[in-house]
């Protein structure tokens, strides 16, 4: 089988990305034919056989034509369908598999796609994976940023209301720009031509399921974790007294709410790795250690020696990667009960729930677990017995979505 998988950036950027890199390892390993479309870039390192992509778009910098020209192409790339148009011709996929795509790429490739599968005969099933709310609210996280409140005014197709909450980058002009693809998309119906849509967690399916043109065709199909259990040694390890939170540095992951807990918690030890705009405010607290942001095998060990981790994440998390390592490693999480999170997590059994941005409630169950060594000992058990599909399991899922048997 052939399979063209679209993503906007080929090269390593964020999550969407190791998905599709690990995906496309995983594809060839079992004889499949991978090739790669989107933008050219300098970082690039997947790609096609023709070296067609788009070129780079960069919204925070470029000339001042280019910005003065943007708007539109965010909305509809002539260039996009010209240039997938060459890779189809020559690559003639089975299978084309969406990603982050909209903007930079914009969903006038999926016309291409239907047209070229039309003219040529050749059937072309699109598969689309959600990895986040870009079809349904145009901020693509369903929380306004001015408000730090989640939002859900959009849903149904009411995307004016982005307007309304300036809710692309607090700014109207972007926001008007958001709402106007929207609109135009959904009334073209394109999104109808999409033949599966990949849901990372139950609460996204929800959400995309109230749009007319996505409801019917989605699955839930949870995010695999590629970790080598195998060669992982968990008998001893060499658990520590600290609570650690690791991620973004930000408003919407509950920083500020896990602050105020950390502030009452004056002997309790917490460790923050990451980086992100509200650093500076970790400063000058006495029982908060900032390491900076970690990868690789420091950062596992700093999961697997945690007492537990906390996630307080205050908005539509999907499936997040963080809370499903740190079960992995056998370390219990509190984690908010928002979003995809409380499917990941089975309350006082794998970690504790509790209420999003509820300060009392997040500072109780770092308390609780921090004095009760038995519960944590249990919970920690609890955890290494939980299973995530590895690399291969999802595969053996996916190809069944591929050849239209789910």
């Amino acid at each position: 089988m052939r399979i063209l998988m679209i993503n906007k950036f080929l090269y390593p950027n964020g999550g969407s990305e190791t998905y599709i890199f690990k995906l496309g390892k995983a594809l060839e390993a079992h004889g499949h034919e991978v090739q790669y479309f989107g933008m050219e870039h300098d970082g690039r390192c997947v790609g096609n056989a023709v070296n067609a992509y788009t070129s780079n778009m960069d919204f925070h910098g470029g000339t001042k034509l280019a910005k003065i020209t943007y708007p539109l192409k965010t909305i509809y790339s002539s260039e996009a369908r010209k240039k997938i148009r060459i890779v189809l011709d020559d690559f003639k996929p089975d299978v084309c598999h969406l990603n982050n795509f909209n903007y930079q790429l914009t969903p006038s490739i999926i016309l291409e796609i239907k047209k070229w599968s039309k003219l040529t005969g050749h059937a072309c099933r699109i598969v689309y994976t959600a990895h986040d709310y870009q079809l349904v609210c145009p901020n693509h996280m369903m929380n306004n940023p001015i408000r730090h409140e989640n939002c859900e005014l959009c849903l149904g197709g009411h995307y004016s209301n982005c307007i309304k909450g300036s809710c692309i980058h607090s700014s109207k002009a972007k926001s008007m720009i958001g709402c106007m693809e929207a609109f135009f998309w959904k009334l073209k119906g394109t999104y109808r031509d999409i033949d599966t849509i990949i849901c990372c967690s139950n609460f996204i399916k929800s959400k995309l399921d109230q749009n007319d043109d996505l409801r019917g065709r989605t699955i839930t199909l949870h995010n695999f974790m590629d970790i080598d259990l195998e060669n992982q040694v968990f008998e001893s390890p060499n658990r520590e007294k600290y609570c650690l939170y690791f991620g973004r540095f930000s408003e919407e992951k509950g920083i500020r709410t896990l602050i105020k807990a950390c502030k009452c918690l004056s002997d309790i030890k917490f460790i923050f790795a990451g980086t992100g705009p509200m650093e500076n405010e970790l400063k000058n607290i006495p029982n908060i250690n900032n390491v900076g942001f970690k990868t690789g095998f420091e950062l596992k060990q700093l999961i697997k020696d945690a007492s537990f981790s906390v996630y307080p994440s205050e908005w539509y998390e999907n499936c997040p990667f963080s809370v499903m390592e740190s079960q992995v490693y056998g370390t219990p999480v509190i984690g908010a009960n928002i979003g995809g999170i409380p499917e990941l997590i089975e309350n006082d059994k794998t970690g504790i729930l509790f209420e999003s941005g509820n300060v009392n409630e997040l500072t109780n169950a770092i308390n609780d677990l921090w004095k009760n060594e038995n519960k944590l000992k249990k919970m920690s058990e609890s955890c290494m017995t939980v299973k995530f599909d590895t690399v291969e399991q999802y595969y053996g899922k996916l190809i069944k979505i591929y050849n239209g048997d789910v």
